[in-house]
C-alpha cells in the first residue's frame, strides 16, 4: 500500500518552519540595546575629551622643553646670544626663539613672529590660541641664553595650563637646565612642585 506523502510529514520539520519565521528582534529589545549604548557613550565621551586635553597639554609641554634645549644649544653652536621670549594677545599666548636684541621681536597666538630689527633672526615661533585649550604663563618676559657659559638669565618658571586647570611647569635654572613638574600634582606622572 502506497503511503500518502501528505500524511507522513514529520512534525520536527513543521516546527522548524514555524520558528524560522519568528527570528528577529522586537522593538522593545532594540530600544533597550540603543538605551544601553547611549548611556555608555554618555559616560565615554567626557572621559575621551579629558584624555584629549591631557595629551594636548603634555604635547605642548614636551615641545617647549625641547625648544628650550634647542635654543640653548643654538646659542653655543652659533656663538650668539639667543632669546626665548613670551607674549600674549587677545586671542591667546605664544613664545618665540630668536637671536639679536631682546625687545625687537614679538610673537602672536597665531604663531607669527615679527622682528623690527633686520639683525634679529626668528628661529621658531609657537602660538597657543585660546581655542586650543592650553595657555602659557611665565614669571619672566624673556630669557637670554649665553653662548660662552651656556647659562640662562634670568632663571624662570613657565606654566602650561589647560582649561581644566591641569598644569605642567618647566623650571629653567641659571645653568639652562629644565626641570618639569606639576603644581599640586594636578597631572599624574609628574613630580609635584
Amino acid at each position: 500500500m502506497p503511503l500518502n506523502r501528505q500524511t507522513t510529514r514529520r512534525p520536527a520539520l513543521a516546527a522548524s518552519a514555524k520558528t524560522s519565521r519568528l527570528q528577529g528582534f522586537s522593538l522593545v529589545e532594540v530600544m533597550i540595546v540603543l538605551s544601553i549604548v547611549a548611556i555608555l557613550m554618555g559616560l565615554a565621551v567626557p572621559a575621551f575629551q579629558g584624555l584629549q586635553e591631557l595629551r594636548r597639554l603634555e604635547g605642548h609641554a614636551a615641545e617647549l622643553a625641547t625648544d628650550i634645549q634647542h635654543i640653548r644649544s643654538e646659542a653655543v653652536t652659533k656663538n650668539r646670544q639667543m632669546h626665548l621670549r613670551f607674549g600674549s594677545d587677545a586671542a591667546g599666548t605664544c613664545y618665540l626663539l630668536h637671536s639679536g636684541n631682546t625687545g625687537n621681536c614679538t610673537c602672536t597666538s597665531a604663531g607669527a613672529a615679527q622682528c623690527t630689527d633686520p639683525a634679529n633672526s626668528p628661529v621658531k615661533s609657537v602660538g597657543l590660541a585660546s581655542r586650543q585649550g592650553v595657555r602659557l604663563q611665565a614669571n619672566v618676559t624673556t630669557m637670554l641664553f649665553d653662548p660662552v657659559r651656556g647659562t640662562t638669565t634670568p632663571a624662570g618658571s613657565i606654566n602650561l595650563i589647560a582649561d581644566s586647570g591641569k598644569t605642567i611647569r618647566h623650571v629653567v635654572n641659571i645653568m639652562g637646565r629644565t626641570r618639569t613638574c606639576s603644581p599640586q600634582g594636578s597631572v599624574s606622572g609628574y613630580t609635584t612642585c
